[in-house]
């Protein structure tokens, strides 16, 4: 079995098709596992909704969807992050509300938990550090977990001697699923934060037992027209370019 692992889409139906397109050229897939944040900070979240209910089989509530559905506030958000969420609240039809309440916070699929922020704090926890990965270890029983959120893409590995080890991936990169645990972020499909502008996901090939990174180019001046057209803060539309 292949399976597409596509992160934080946050709105962006460009870098989101761009994905879905390359997953098709490279052989397609058997299922689509998204870890959350379909919306927030994009132009586009009624159409990403709609896009991923086709085609995703594992959808996980991020805390920009949680937000957006009026289910948590938005105090630890910044200033330009709370103003888009605003925004998208006011775009999402009834329907799209009620798709994102059902989501779950936590999913177990075969060897993988599947969570947005980590296993110990789905929601709001970012995993950025050997420490907090070692914490979440005992957080989660199968084998591998894969979470989202920092927009980055990392792996973290546990050996057998309690050592943690923490990679940065690039594109290409293949991970063997093997006997040790690890947690994985395929990166920001939406808004990459590791200052490379392509649209970052990964797929994990059950049979080959491997995960590899890929990352994507999409039109971003086109994306970033649309959030100016729509009204969404400068520093959104601007850090596109940048991947960070």
């Amino acid at each position: 079995m292949r399976i597409a692992v596509l992160a934080d889409i946050h709105a962006n139906l460009t870098a989101f098709e761009a994905v879905l397109a390359d997953v098709a050229r490279r052989g397609g897939v058997d299922e689509i596992w998204c870890p959350g944040d379909i919306i927030g900070y994009g132009p586009d979240p009624h159409e990403c909704i709609a896009l991923l209910r086709k085609v995703c089989k594992v959808c996980i509530a991020g805390n920009h969807d949680l937000a957006a559905a009026g289910l948590i506030d938005t105090s630890d958000f910044n200033p330009a992050a709370a103003a888009a969420n605003r925004w998208t609240a006011q775009q999402l039809t009834p329907e799209d509300t009620d798709f994102i309440k059902c989501l779950p916070l936590t999913v177990e699929r075969s060897d993988f938990t599947i969570v947005h922020g980590s296993p110990r704090e789905p929601v709001r926890e970012y995993l950025l550090d050997v420490d907090a990965a070692s914490e979440n270890l005992r957080c989660f029983s199968t084998k591998h977990c894969l979470v989202g959120h920092t927009h980055t893409p990392c792996l973290f590995m546990f050996g057998r001697s309690g050592k943690v080890r923490i990679s940065t991936l690039e594109d290409g990169t293949e991970i063997k699923l093997g006997e040790e645990r690890l947690i994985i972020n395929p990166g920001g499909v939406g808004q990459p934060r590791d200052s490379n502008p392509r649209a970052s996901y990964g797929i994990i090939d059950t049979d080959r037992r491997t995960f590899t990174l890929r990352r994507v180019p999409y039109d971003i001046p086109s994306v970033q027209a649309r959030m100016k057209d729509r009204g969404l803060p400068e520093m959104l539309w601007r850090r596109l370019a940048a991947g960070r």
